[in-house]
């Protein structure tokens, strides 16, 4: 139980304070003067000690900012203002640099090496890393073959890339050429708590690690269910991994573009957006930075 002034009303400062005289006769002087400074002494050690257990008590009981919630990538992004529907970002150079006019068929043919060097010169205007751009490039060309009324752009899996792992380079990771991060990406477990899904476990831990609840997984931060369901071989090894960037990008582009979308139409790019997360805010920052993409984009093509 603590008093009003913060004590404990059996600390053993008020024991040593409030301690009786001996019954002996009182010492000299000197030696009385000595005994008070000593009382003293430990009682300024006590309330040394008091006051340090009050301070080690404050800091157990607040928990160390986590990286789960201090690196996240899209606390670093200003939401753009413009109203939800109103207006679509603006339209990307088509990866690789193929024209919009060209046929989905001829853009797809556009070699890798072309796409590297579009990716390349992209990377130093927009800050994207070349790597990515190759992966979000990518998806679009395969999409503008595979579903051409989509009209996906790689700017727009750019922006979601950017919030979701900062283009697959979330909490130090560094993506490497085989489009993997240098450490799996595993979002917070999906426990309910404060801004969180609940999600029980789908996968045995296969994608996420963990056995006992789901959580999102990989640069473009996958549910396992739902990777399950959109799962995509954007690198063309046989096999459809959510770390793997290439994957990961295809993945989410067919996941926006399902039901017949238009990601090039102000109504369809929101709802695309708002259906890979139901927050008006994120899909606001997705806009800025799609935007800010496909710009820089731009300026590359006036000054090749």
């Amino acid at each position: 139980m603590r008093t009003s002034s913060g004590k404990n009303e059996d600390d053993p400062i008020d024991a040593s304070v409030e301690e009786a005289a001996p019954a002996e006769p009182t010492p000299a002087p000197r030696s009385s003067g000595a005994a008070v400074l000593t009382r003293l002494v430990v009682v300024l050690a006590v309330l040394a000690v008091a006051g340090g257990g009050v301070w080690l008590v404050t800091r157990a009981a607040t928990p160390d900012a986590s990286p789960l919630t201090t690196e996240i990538p899209a606390l670093q992004v200003k939401a753009a203002d413009v109203r939800p529907g109103s207006v679509a970002p603006a339209g990307g150079a088509v990866a690789g640099g193929a024209e919009q006019q060209t046929s989905p068929q001829q853009a797809r043919s556009t070699g890798p090496a072309t796409l590297s060097q579009w990716a390349s010169q992209v990377a130093a205007a927009s800050g994207v890393p070349a790597r990515a751009l190759q992966a979000y490039g990518n998806a679009e060309l395969a999409m503008r073959a595979d579903q051409p009324k989509c009209k996906i752009s790689w700017a727009t899996l750019a922006g979601i890339g950017r919030i979701e792992s900062n283009h697959g380079q979330y909490a130090g990771a560094v993506l490497g050429a085989d489009g993997r991060p240098s450490k799996p990406i595993i979002g917070v477990p999906l426990d309910g708590s404060a801004g969180v899904q609940a999600i029980g476990d789908t996968d045995g831990g296969r994608y996420d690690g963990d056995p006992a609840l789901d959580r999102a997984v990989g640069p473009m931060q996958f549910i396992p269910g739902t990777w399950r369901k959109w799962a995509s071989d954007g690198n063309g090894d046989g096999l459809g991994d959510p770390q793997q960037i290439d994957d990961a990008a295809l993945a989410a582009a067919r996941y926006l573009c399902a039901g017949g979308r238009d990601m090039a139409s102000p109504s369809g790019w929101w709802a695309g957006i708002l259906s890979y997360n139901n927050s008006t805010e994120y899909a606001q920052k997705v806009f800025g930075l799609a935007d800010g993409y496909a710009k820089a984009a731009q300026s590359v093509r006036k000054q090749g």
